[in-house]
């Protein structure tokens, strides 16, 4: 009985944009890492390895990281006032998280951060994000320009579901690129319009590759609407020069199109001779004002130096919109009522750390610059040991979390990942994974140069966790060479 009735959902009958989208960070590799970490548990001698490090996604706490005191007393204290009204307060917490967290929940109605806020979020928390980043670029920043986020991929959707209306539509984005772009554009139904970043000079973004493709997708009917730039990258780890994102301003200018700069990684530099300039501060350098250029910037709590990936917290400046379309930018926003309220917490908290003289500046210091520190040493420690393995270059991590190496493979492990039906980078990175239990994501996730081949690596494991990975790495790659040696 029934067995000729056809299932009313199969993976022919869904929204074909589903099939097209792929976000590779947890895609197949990591899912399998998911099923050998099962078998460790109930088999643990069944491998050739004791752990799964996972070194796929930035997801810092995960693998050892500690969160920022100041912010998690402040993030305590809110959602528990009533531990404002015991006497003990006092002395578990510091007094600048007490007045925080006070002067916090004067801003929210009842004092209820289980209770739905203003769509934008709320804004005595924008008010304060905004005055963070005036602070940071030394040009006005206004709170009715703060969307926030879940993180800032539901700021990109948000943009997407604005800006694409068809597969004529499409957004200019770097190749190699975070996959949370490729899978947005596809979900919503545009066309992915790639810029190759030039690795061979550290991955520099050159005007003339950005007008080469804006053109052939105009000769090809598509209607670029956008630009996506990631500074510092992601997940090649270049930190803009200033003198460049004055060029990609203009050229936004130039072609009409809205400048999407995501700026997640900000807080991460690791070099002397680079900074972090955001876009908005670049343009108003220029002397654009918001008629002159729409500007979308993305900030998260998941980066940086805080981690805080699970609390779900972000933020997107528009700017240089119409006030129509910002009230269909807001509309949107209000289809999801509102974004949590912890990540809305420490979105304020990280635009607004404590200050030179507060009472946790010492101690809020230390901690954050300890984990820049470490991690800065982390990153050349795993570039250098990159770079001594046969057939490997590594760019240099000017910032973000991650490496993004080229590995040359035998033309032998090519031929056998043809074989198993696998993209030869997938190949190896599965074949990595299985032999060592590390997890990398392969280069074909992000996109690269076609006939080279790359992983992504993050920078994250606790230092004492590196020696180890680097000996996995290097015995496993000179194993791999020497089997499939042409």
């Amino acid at each position: 009985m029934g067995s000729d009735v056809t299932a009313p959902v199969t993976v022919e009958s869904i929204n074909p944009k589903v099939l097209k989208c792929e976000y590779a960070v947890r895609g197949e590799i990591v899912t399998h890492a998911q099923r050998l970490q099962q078998q460790l548990q109930t088999n643990p001698s069944s491998l050739p390895f004791d752990e799964i490090i996972y070194c796929n996604i930035g997801n810092p706490q995960s693998l050892g990281q500690q969160p920022i005191t100041f912010f998690r007393e402040v993030l305590a204290l809110s959602d528990h006032p009533a531990l404002l009204e015991k006497p003990e307060t006092s002395i578990l917490f510091s007094s600048d998280s007490i007045a925080r967290a006070q002067q916090i929940l004067s801003s929210i109605p009842g004092k209820a951060t289980g209770a739905y806020s203003h769509s934008q979020g709320i804004k005595g928390l924008r008010d304060a994000i905004a005055e963070g980043i005036a602070a940071r670029d030394g040009f006005p920043a206004n709170a009715d320009d703060i969307f926030l986020t879940d993180g800032a991929s539901p700021g990109v959707h948000n943009m997407m579901q604005l800006l694409l209306r068809s597969e004529s539509d499409g957004i200019l984005c770097p190749i190699p690129q975070y996959p949370l772009y490729s899978a947005s554009i596809a979900l919503h139904g545009g066309t992915l319009v790639p810029y190759y970043l030039d690795e061979a000079t550290g991955w520099g973004l050159e005007i003339s590759e950005l007008k080469k493709q804006l053109e052939d997708a105009r000769s090809k009917g598509i209607t670029v609407r956008a630009l996506v730039v990631i500074n510092p990258g992601n997940p090649t780890g270049q930190v803009l020069a200033e003198e460049n994102q004055k060029q990609i301003v203009e050229f936004c200018k130039n072609e009409g199109l809205v400048l999407l700069a995501d700026e997640v990684y900000q807080e991460n530099i690791y070099v002397d001779d680079k900074k972090f300039n955001s876009f908005k501060k670049i343009a108003r350098s220029m002397g654009y004002g918001e008629e002159d250029l729409p500007l979308v910037s993305y900030q998260s709590i998941s980066k940086g130096y805080y981690g805080e990936c699970g609390k779900r917290g972000g933020y997107m400046e528009v700017t240089g919109f119409s006030s129509s379309v910002r009230e269909q930018i807001y509309k949107v926003a209000s289809v999801n009522l509102c974004s949590n309220i912890s990540g809305q917490i420490l979105a304020s908290l990280v635009m607004n750390p404590p200050k030179p003289g507060d009472a946790s500046y010492e101690s809020y210091v230390a901690e954050r610059d300890g984990i820049l520190k470490s991690l800065a040493r982390r990153a050349k420690a795993l570039e250098d040991a990159l770079n001594s393995l046969e057939g490997v270059t590594c760019n240099k991590a000017e910032g973000a979390m991650y490496l993004f190496p080229q590995v040359r493979l035998p033309e032998k492990a090519i031929e056998a990942a043809k074989e198993a039906k696998k993209a030869p980078d997938a190949f190896y990175a599965l074949s990595l994974l299985e032999s060592t239990g590390v997890v990398v994501v392969p280069g074909s996730g992000f996109g690269q140069v076609p006939g080279t081949y790359h992983f992504r690596c993050t920078i994250l494991p606790q230092e004492d966790k590196i020696p180890a990975i680097i000996s996995r790495l290097t015995a496993f790659h000179e194993s791999f060479l020497n089997k499939y040696r042409d």
